[in-house]
């Protein structure tokens, strides 16, 4: 039997298209109708007169239920700091879905997340993206793996330097680096020999088939790296070994910010209101997304949950405004600009037939400080009503 949602005289911000005062028809789970005077007699009336429609946001670098609400740093899953080359684990199974904090996401307006282990290691774990749509994780998954998170500059050099262990400088993490992708493509010249010889391939190593999906391109490297430098020399290892990447956090990315939209690299940028807390965020400004966007990067906006909780994502998008960047601009980059770096611009990320129907009423504008989230729909089920 098919469910079907008609939500009526909305205004409605599609995102790919310009807002407009109408109706979205839903039906099992996706959008099958956006437009005026829709009707449809088999379908529930949901009446949003006076109410803002929006798709659900995403954010495409989290840590929401590794480090939970409650815990405390040294009691959470988000980083299995005991060895500088861990891209064998997965973010998704240190990951609650019982964290407090996603409740008050979806009263932010979050739907969609990519979670992925902390910054500690210079290889660091399989990240995955997820609903927020249940307390199995299971049925909150969307894709994994979706990239293997790895990290430059001053996490990995505190957390082994004060080890007397490699890496403790910036020439150690990147040799880190590479000896473990030199390690892959040893590994996959083994079993490519095998096949031919038609033998059976009876090493197999789980490091080193994460780093194959990376070398054949099925998932990214999702390289955090503050500093210009280190954005840099990311980007140089990735030309090296031939694999796809995208910037976390990119704090000055700013400053080459050509170069970045010459090679078509993407950036996860944030969090952005935030203290400096260490050497490399000196130069963070909010000036960021105005820099970047005028010179063509793709870009999306993390909160890095938890470092500024993703209920409060619109809040930081809308600070933005203060610093030359535009209402249009901010919206794409909480929704459909992150749907595409991680590759679901077809699922989410607006509000399009074919598309989930991952949906927000709101009371008024996000950007309006006294607009609340009232109802959130995820695949076309209510998950939460205020």
């Amino acid at each position: 039997m098919s469910v079907k949602i008609l939500f009526k005289n909305a205004t409605v911000f599609p995102i790919t298209s310009r807002p407009f005062k109408g109706d979205v028809l839903v039906s099992n789970g996706k959008v099958e109708k956006v437009g005026e005077n829709i009707e449809d007699p088999d379908a529930e009336i949901v009446d949003l007169t006076g109410k803002f429609l929006f798709p659900g946001f995403v954010d495409a670098h989290s840590h929401i239920g590794l480090f939970e609400e409650g815990v405390g740093y040294y009691y959470s899953d988000g980083n299995e700091a005991t060895d500088p080359v861990t891209p064998h684990v997965k973010a998704l199974d240190g990951f609650n879905p019982q964290d407090p904090a996603i409740e008050r996401a979806l009263a932010g307006g979050v739907t969609s997340v990519m979670i992925v282990p902390g910054s500690a290691n210079p290889v660091g774990g399989q990240g995955s993206v997820i609903k927020f749509r249940s307390i199995i994780v299971e049925e909150c998954i969307v894709k994994d793996p979706a990239g293997l998170k790895m990290a430059f500059g001053e996490n990995p050099k505190r957390v082994y330097g004060e080890r007397k262990q490699t890496p403790s400088t910036r020439m150690g993490t990147a040799g880190v680096i590479r000896d473990y992708f030199t390690k892959v493509k040893n590994y996959m010249k083994k079993k490519e020999l095998a096949q031919k010889e038609g033998k059976e391939f009876t090493e197999t190593d789980l490091k080193m088939e994460v780093g194959e999906m990376v070398l054949r391109k099925k998932i990214p490297a999702r390289m955090h790296a503050h500093r210009a430098d280190d954005i840099l020399t990311a980007i140089r290892i990735a030309e090296e070994f031939g694999f796809n990447l995208v910037i976390e956090h990119g704090t000055e990315a700013y400053k080459i910010s050509k170069v970045l939209a010459e090679k078509k690299i993407p950036v996860v940028v944030g969090p952005l209101l935030t203290f400096r807390t260490k050497l490399e965020l000196k130069d963070l400004t909010m000036e960021t997304i105005a820099k970047l966007l005028k010179d063509g990067v793709l870009i999306a906006l993390m909160c890095d949950h938890p470092v500024i909780p993703l209920e409060f994502a619109t809040v930081q998008a809308a600070t933005a405004m203060r610093y030359g960047a535009k209402e249009e601009d901010l919206l794409k980059i909480l929704t459909v600009n992150p749907a595409k770096i991680l590759g679901l611009e077809d699922r989410i990320g607006s509000i399009e037939p074919g598309k989930d129907a991952d949906l927000v009423v709101w009371s008024g504008h996000p950007f309006d400080m006294k607009s609340v989230v009232e109802r959130v729909y995820i695949d076309g089920v209510e998950v939460f009503r205020r």
